[in-house]
């Protein structure tokens, strides 16, 4: 009995002995990175922190973080040309709906500097309107290094509502990779966490004056 007892004892001495140098190991590196260790990581952070400016310095010249309209078709060529990632609202004045989009929109561009936020009347645009096959207003286009990434058409993938949050449209915009997103691109955000700063809700009348829940416009 006596030499199972010593056996384990040295078994739990050389256990000891191996997690002492483990933290003798970790000890060392922590004693490292006080001198010159922290000073590279510092260096390297600073470096970083520049790049970024610089970068967001160069968004924020072409047009990043405001939400544009533009003119004419030609406009359009030109941003996509200087921003990677781009996203197009194809508008109608005449649509309630694409109020909403606006809404969410101009709260998106400032949060999304990285990404191009910009609309476009589909009356100032025939070519592009025939082109992305655009029937239904409000669209809005994802373009990814002047490819066209995704579309989304009406507010069938935003809960088929108008009360959608602008976290329901950031996510579904994730999902095309053309906005830095750090949610879950799996599950949409609370549907049921709503405010008055991050819904946009507004009645649509017909002629007539009688409420209308369709406000979509089929274009043609």
């Amino acid at each position: 009995m006596q030499s199972v007892d010593k056996v384990i004892q040295e078994q739990v001495l050389r256990v000891a002995q191996t997690v002492e140098q483990q933290l003798d190991a970790e000890i060392q590196k922590l004693d490292e990175l006080d001198s010159d260790g922290i000073e590279r990581i510092r260096q390297e952070r600073l470096e970083e922190l520049k790049k970024q400016a610089k970068q967001k310095q160069h968004w924020l010249s072409i047009g990043h973080g405001e939400y544009e309209e533009l003119t004419e078709e030609k406009e359009f060529f030109e941003v996509t040309k200087k921003s990677p990632d781009v996203i197009v609202h194809f508008f109608k004045h005449s649509t309630p709906r694409c109020k909403i989009v606006d809404y969410h929109f101009n709260i998106l561009c400032k949060k999304h500097i990285e990404t191009r936020f910009c609309r476009l009347d589909v009356d100032r645009a025939p070519f592009l309107t025939q082109r992305l096959k655009i029937k239904m207003i409000p669209t809005i286009v994802v373009l990814k290094d002047n490819n066209f990434k995704d579309t989304i058409v009406g507010f069938t993938d935003l809960g088929n509502c108008d009360d959608f949050s602008t976290e329901i449209l950031e996510w579904r915009l994730a999902q095309s990779g053309a906005i830095n997103y750090h949610g879950d691109l799996l599950n949409p955000p609370d549907k049921k966490k709503k405010s008055d700063k991050q819904t946009f809700v507004q009645k649509k009348h017909t002629i007539r004056g009688r409420e209308n829940d369709s406000s979509d416009d089929d274009f043609e």
